[in-house]
């Protein structure tokens, strides 16, 4: 069975995306990279149709702190020279979410926040509704013990020489789709996990859950699917 075949069943494309923020706190911070990979099935097996990758010009007065500069390597005269404006990223999101769509992303509760606050001010939110999500962290958790990061995942599944966890969106999207390929050849299970998310349950739920997705207490270590 071709790699993402169980998926294509019910979406036509599936849209792997990353961002890069100033911060933590999707109601205040930016996103000051996003990037993505569309997939879709031909004949011969699942092509990528775009790879997007752009900087977004920050607002009035913003600025990216320096623990974000050192940690991305993106500066403020990056976003002043290169970036775009943030109704263009607008515009382009609105494009590439446009029908039968399944969002994906690693950690996606995190990601799909800061898109949804972004559409709320600078564009139409209204494009992420009725999209079916799944987070690739979830699965990660589900079957291989702490620690669960995306650098951590590229390790366990042997891909360091294919892809790396930059914390540039554009490189770290494109480790994403490698990851996925690998754990649905591990298990062909990842529809379950449409719309479920873990959570820490130390911390608790988001404090803002997405309306569509269902988050259920996640353990460090695997115990049974999260899905049973």
């Amino acid at each position: 069975m071709s790699y993402f075949a169980t998926l294509f069943e019910k979406y036509d494309r599936l849209v792997l995306f990353d961002t890069e923020t100033t911060g933590l706190d999707f109601a205040r911070d930016e996103i000051i990279e996003f990037a993505a990979v569309v997939v879709e099935s031909s004949p011969t097996g699942p092509v990528v149709t775009e790879e997007y990758d752009q900087l977004i010009a920050l607002s009035p007065g913003g600025f990216v702190p320096p623990k974000i500069e050192q940690l991305t390597g993106i500066t403020n005269q990056d976003l002043a020279e290169k970036g775009i404006p943030k109704a263009q990223l607008a515009a382009d999101l609105t494009r590439i979410l446009s029908g039968n769509v399944l969002l994906l992303a690693y950690n996606a509760h995190f990601d799909l926040s800061f898109l949804f606050y972004f559409l709320l001010h600078h564009g139409d939110p209204t494009v992420l509704k009725g999209k079916d999500k799944l987070d690739l962290l979830t699965v990660y958790k589900d079957r291989h013990s702490y620690p669960h990061k995306l650098c951590n995942a590229i390790e366990v599944y042997g891909l360091q020489d294919e892809v790396v966890n930059s914390h540039r969106a554009v490189d770290d999207v494109i480790a994403t789709v490698a990851v996925m390929k690998a754990m649905e050849q591990e298990r062909a299970d990842l529809p379950n996990y449409v719309n479920l998310f873990g959570y820490n349950p130390k911390y608790g739920p988001p404090r803002k859950p997405i309306r569509s997705v269902t988050y259920k207490p996640q353990p460090f270590d695997p115990v049974q699917p999260l899905y049973r």
